[in-house]
């Protein structure tokens, strides 16, 4: 997903695209691109919006990277789950991967997540990173490996939990029928974090957890200040 304007990132954003930025020396989203790869992927769908020529220009058809991809523009930036429904056509397997297109995890989370998939073979597989209080995200509780309740952007403060939607899922097409019938946020978007909750509590999904542990790297490029910490740092690096 990476067709939000940033402007959580100014002034970078207003020469690139969020996911474009440079950082030692590679746009973020070519980061993602390897680390999925590796994991066991190769046809990717890239949902574009603000400043799109950056990413089609750059990334093409994929090639460069032995992977197909195939870009979808968003022209109403009207929420995560605005963008997942403009993909529902050309997505024909019965489950896929998700991810933000602004945050960037150890590249063995990639395959964590791919391999309880393989595994368990879950209809539904959410990560979380730890946090202090997961007020700026989403707010993610769980009875053992499973999420029994998700709260989209809680108050400051009021969280019971230190887990936070980390953004990336394999989710079950069944997500698209919710989405469909679902009421726009107070933000006026439509949230996938909103469509999770409903379809936990009121259809009973087994929404699979995989924990980001406190000392593991999540590196969260919607941030300004975050993003120019990890310029200063390279350590990072090493663990992807």
């Amino acid at each position: 997903m990476c067709a939000g304007e940033g402007k959580r990132m100014k002034p970078y954003t207003e020469t690139y695209q969020k996911t474009m930025i440079p950082i030692h020396g590679k746009p973020l989203l070519e980061y993602l691109i390897k680390g999925i790869k590796l994991a066991g992927f190769k046809d990717f769908i890239i949902v574009v919006g603000y400043n799109k020529e950056q990413i089609i220009d750059y990334f093409q058809e994929g090639k460069k990277w032995d992977i197909n991809i195939e870009y979808i523009e968003q022209h109403n930036l009207n929420g995560t789950g605005g963008a997942l429904l403009l993909c529902e056509d050309a997505i024909t397997d019965q489950h896929f991967f998700l991810t933000w297109g602004d945050t960037l995890v150890a590249y063995d989370v990639y395959r964590e997540v791919y391999e309880v998939f393989k595994k368990e073979r879950p209809d539904f597989i959410l990560v979380t990173n730890y946090v202090d209080d997961p007020y700026k995200g989403a707010a993610v509780y769980c009875e053992g490996n499973y999420c029994i309740d998700i709260v989209e952007k809680p108050r400051k403060g009021k969280s019971t939990t230190n887990l936070n939607n980390a953004g990336i899922f394999i989710l079950s097409r069944e997500i698209f029928e919710i989405l469909k019938m679902q009421t726009p946020s107070k933000r006026g978007e439509i949230e996938i974090p909103d469509a999770i909750r409903y379809g936990v509590k009121e259809k009973n999904w087994k929404f699979r957890v995989v924990k980001i542990e406190k000392d593991q790297f999540y590196g969260d490029f919607g941030d300004v200040k975050k993003y120019e910490k990890l310029v200063k740092n390279t350590n990072w690096l090493n663990l992807l």
